[in-house]
């Protein structure tokens, strides 16, 4: 694979992830256009926290996808998705497993955005500043 196409992969691959972390604070969170996160959150942390939480899970979701974008110390960024998903996960299949879509399907497509995450921690250029 030829050094441009890899470039390319990597942009397209940034984009994706960045995106998925933007779209759920901003749409399934903040503006709560799909309450069952709020309901995941309220289960998890208290009914009485997770209408102002839930936003705030929301605001560190698009910055995280923003830091995506960025492509800024990939490697702590890729840590940083991996305990925030595996946290996440833990939590809400323990605790809210009833209020998830498909429990095996979550953790597959989020396995899947992780190796997305590590690939541009891998496969990040020179150039960039890494940890």
């Amino acid at each position: 694979m030829s050094e441009d196409t890899v470039r390319k992969l990597r942009m397209i691959v940034r984009i994706l992830i960045g995106s998925v972390w933007v779209f759920h604070g901003l749409y399934s969170k903040i503006l709560n256009l799909i309450p069952r996160h709020q309901m995941i959150v309220g289960r998890v942390l208290g009914e009485d926290a997770a209408a102002f939480v839930t936003p705030a899970i929301g605001v560190a979701e698009i910055l995280l996808g923003l830091w995506v974008y960025s492509a800024i110390k990939a490697r702590l960024c890729a840590l940083t998705q991996t305990v925030a998903l595996v946290s996440m996960n833990t939590l809400e299949i323990l605790l809210a497993r009833d209020l998830l879509l498909h429990p095996p399907g979550m953790v597959a497509l989020n396995v899947i955005l992780l190796s997305g995450a590590w690939f541009l921690a891998w496969k990040n250029g020179p150039t960039r500043t890494r940890v």
